[in-house]
């Protein structure tokens, strides 16, 4: 009988949850034969080979690489998620689903306008309601069966702006919500240089202070701000806010634009953050 193929191997040895995700571990070159690098899902696994991943971040395998920066930024922020109610938009693998549920949350509303992307064990996980085909554009507490106490967001190829009356809507006043902003989606096509990556600091600024400037003529207060632990798309610095409705269009406060610029002129890395009290980021 023939060896197996690395991928069924690596499922079969509970390193990977399945075929696809460890498609996605070969393709990240954390696996190993025998210490050795195997780039190939097809390579055959000699018996009595030893099998290895490599570089799991913090010890844990989530649905997606993207987890990790939620882990980050929940961290950084020190934002509470257990007993919670939560919204993932744009869930696609679940990677934020992932975390959310790690970190006790007690149900989540996966959307994505996708289909079937969400990974098997959280598709099958009876806390995790699933809404495919969903755009983010119509969502509201009707369509959701109510508000929620935490919405997280990983959107691409849109720009938050467009979206924000939506998530603001479907979560509850003294919830929460944190919001990944991705530059090279905000800057407008324009001006995103050919590499697709935004290496202008004053771009990035400008990205993130007007997603916080309509988040805040949407009601939602700027409550902390935090730089992503890990790039994004192509090596693109992204950042979370985090914002809480209060039911008070405003326009942002002076002191909330200088935490932007605080946060991402910061040059050390892991992305630091910086957060401001109630009142503090009213105009």
């Amino acid at each position: 009988m023939s060896p197996p193929r690395l991928d069924v191997a690596l499922a079969a040895a509970g390193l990977a949850r399945s075929r696809t995700h460890a498609q996605r571990i070969i393709d990240e070159g954390r696996a190993r034969i025998d210490g050795r690098v195997a780039t190939r899902a097809s390579a055959p696994v000699p018996e009595g080979a030893q099998l290895a991943v490599v570089d799991v971040p913090d010890g844990i395998e989530y649905a997606s690489r993207a987890a990790h920066k939620l882990q980050g930024a929940l961290e950084q922020l020190d934002l509470p998620v257990p007993g919670t109610h939560c919204l993932d938009a744009g869930a696609s693998t679940g990677g934020f689903t992932d975390v959310l549920l790690r970190h006790g949350a007690a149900s989540v509303i996966a959307v994505d306008i996708g289909h079937a992307q969400l990974a098997a064990h959280l598709r099958e996980d009876p806390r995790v309601t699933v809404r495919d085909g969903t755009s983010v554009r119509d969502l509201d507490p009707e369509l959701i069966g109510g508000t929620v106490d935490l919405l997280v967001a990983d959107l691409s190829f849109i720009s938050l702006r467009t979206v924000m009356a939506p998530l603001a809507c479907v979560v509850r006043t003294g919830g929460d919500l944190l919001l990944m902003v991705k530059p090279q989606f905000e800057v407008g096509r324009q001006a995103l240089p050919r590499s697709g990556v935004v290496t202008d600091p004053a771009q990035r600024v400008r990205a993130v202070t007007e997603v916080a400037r309509t988040a805040a003529r949407e009601g939602l207060l700027l409550t902390g701000v935090g730089a992503s632990t890990l790039p994004g798309q192509d090596g693109n610095r992204e950042y979370f806010l985090h914002l809480r409705p209060t039911g008070h269009a405003a326009e942002l406060s002076d002191r909330a634009c200088d935490m932007i610029g605080s946060v991402l002129n910061e040059r050390h890395a892991p992305g630091p953050s910086r957060q401001i009290t109630e009142g503090e980021g009213r105009a």
